[in-house]
């Protein structure tokens, strides 16, 4: 397995690796990517962490429109956890059971108009993991 790596920038620009705990580096990873997610996927940040109730029973790391207005599940992962892409799923499942929940939040953070706009046609959902098992990219496809 290839050992996830960050970098910042320092006050001079140059690139610094960031040392930390396996999980430390999955959150800034997370951070960085929500931080920069319009420019680099074309998807504009709805929320984090947010939690899908008593019966999905989970947390999703990064919620996003894209630019079709269609909703958009991220999930990141550490290593190569072949439950990245069932994690999703379900995600994908709530997701799918909760359009009111999910227009108030996006009307709450982007506005009524986008709200209203919102393209359930063809949800996406994005894993980032360092790997991905053959039964999932098998799935996927």
């Amino acid at each position: 397995m290839a050992e996830l790596m960050l970098f910042r920038q320092d006050a001079d620009g140059r690139d610094v690796g960031l040392s930390g705990s396996t999980v430390a580096l999955e959150v800034e990873l997370q951070r960085r990517v929500e931080a920069g997610l319009e420019q680099m996927l074309g998807i504009r940040f709805v929320a984090s962490e947010y939690a899908t109730g008593p019966w999905h029973r989970g947390r999703i790391d990064t919620l996003g429109l894209d630019e079709n207005g269609s909703p958009v599940v991220i999930e990141f992962k550490k290593g190569s956890d072949s439950g990245v892409l069932s994690q999703a799923v379900s995600h994908m499942a709530w997701l799918r059971s909760a359009k009111h929940e999910f227009e108030a939040l996006v009307r709450k953070v982007l506005g009524a108009e986008v709200a209203e706009s919102i393209d359930w046609r063809r949800p996406r959902m994005v894993c980032i993991a360092a790997g991905f098992s053959h039964h999932d990219r098998v799935a996927v496809q």
